[in-house]
Parts: structure tokens; C-alpha cells; sequence
């Protein structure tokens, strides 16, 4: 079943998950495409980067919103027409959007062991709490901490912000599904709520904006 998840985080979130099973030609022919986002579709290289693309349009009409009530500002963050607050991730066979009344940002990664070798690109006050000890939890983690930092560039998307420099993600366990994240960029200083959990051989990250 290709729609993998679909959960409210609270009465104003709701999170879903695609499993993209389908051909391109299956799930180009059950979404609305409007002409500017059939251009970029057709511009892709890649037919997995398209399956992608196509299948957030398939979480967005889940969701009770097609492509049409969807647009991107001057610096590629996308919005929903009805002023809610959208994020969208996509990687290899999964897809996931998060949709809410607050700002939200969501990453989906794979896990793999090339995370561990540009690792020192990403991270610095958490080397301090991580350990090799077990190489699978260690890239468990890490994904997790790129995950955060992703879904928190999402959030407040401004050129400059360094993932390495800027964000940094508090100690957690894997099994706690949650922990908090700290953005230091000049002026901006905020704190966010991080939630975590598996897809199958994937981390899925979500981040909000301390209230």
C-alpha cells in the first residue's frame, strides 16, 4: 500500500508518508500537475527524483490539497494557498510531508554508512555525546542529527546558515523519538522541538519551532 502513513502529531499536524511503488506513468496519470511543475518534471533527469516529485502530489491530495493549491516563494520554500505551513522530503522509495498551523520542517534520509564519512561537514558540539561503539546506532544517530538540521534549515531557510556552524542538535537516545535542537545565526536565536522515528531502513525527522 503505497501510503505508507498518515497521522496527526497533534489537532493542527499532520504528517504523511509515501511508499513509491508505482511507474512514473501510474502516478503521473492520478495527480493534477499544474504547467510551471509539469515543466520541472520534465526537466528531472532522474526517473526516481520524478516518482518522488509525482508522489508528494499523491500525499498532497491525501491530504485534501492537489499541486494547484501549492507554490514555492523566491527562495524554493514551498507554501499552501491556505496559509498553512507545509514541508516536503523525498528520498529513494519514500516520500513525506508534514502540514500544520505552525512552521514545520521535515527530512526523510536512508540509512548508510556514507553519512559517517562527511560527518566532521556537519557536526561539531555533538561529537562530544556520540560514540562508534556500535557503527549501526552511530549512523542511526547521525542521520537523526542531519535530519534536524535539515528540517530546522526548512524552517528558517536564510542563505548562510551553516549546519555545521550554526545548528546544533542537544544529546538524545534513539529510543526516546524526541530531542531539541538550538539555531545560533547572528541575531536569530531559537530553540527547537525534534521528533524522530524509523521508516523501516530510514530516519524520519520532524522539527518545530519552540513556542
Amino acid at each position: 500500500m503505497p501510503l505508507y502513513k498518515n497521522f496527526f502529531f497533534d489537532s493542527h499536524t499532520q504528517i504523511l508518508v509515501w511508499k513509491i511503488t508505482e511507474s512514473y506513468h501510474q502516478l503521473f496519470s492520478e495527480v493534477v500537475l499544474n504547467m510551471k511543475n509539469r515543466e520541472r518534471l520534465n526537466g528531472m533527469k532522474s526517473e526516481l527524483h520524478q516518482r518522488g516529485f509525482l508522489s508528494v502530489r499523491k500525499l498532497l491530495q491525501e491530504a485534501g490539497f492537489n499541486d494547484l493549491d501549492l507554490y514555492y516563494d523566491e527562495f524554493g520554500k514551498p507554501h499552501l494557498s491556505d496559509d498553512k505551513f507545509i514541508s516536503i522530503t523525498h528520498s529513494h522509495e519514500f516520500s513525506a510531508i508534514i502540514i500544520s498551523d505552525r512552521p514545520v520542517g521535515i527530512d526523510i534520509e536512508l540509512h548508510r554508512e556514507k553519512i559517517v564519512r562527511i560527518a566532521d561537514k556537519f557536526i561539531t558540539a555533538e561529537v562530544k555525546y556520540l560514540t562508534i561503539d556500535d557503527l549501526e546506532e552511530y549512523i542511526q544517530k547521525l542521520t537523526v542529527i542531519w535530519g534536524t538540521k535539515e528540517a530546522i534549515f526548512k524552517i528558517q531557510n536564510e542563505k548562510g546558515i551553516s549546519f555545521k556552524e550554526h545548528i546544533s542538535v542537544l544529546p538524545f537516545e534513539l529510543d526516546r523519538n524526541k530531542t531539541t535542537a538550538n539555531l545560533n545565526f547572528g541575531a536569530v536565536q531559537k530553540q527547537f522541538d525534534v521528533y524522530y522515528e524509523a521508516v523501516e531502513n530510514f530516519g524520519l525527522v520532524y522539527a518545530f519551532e519552540k513556542k
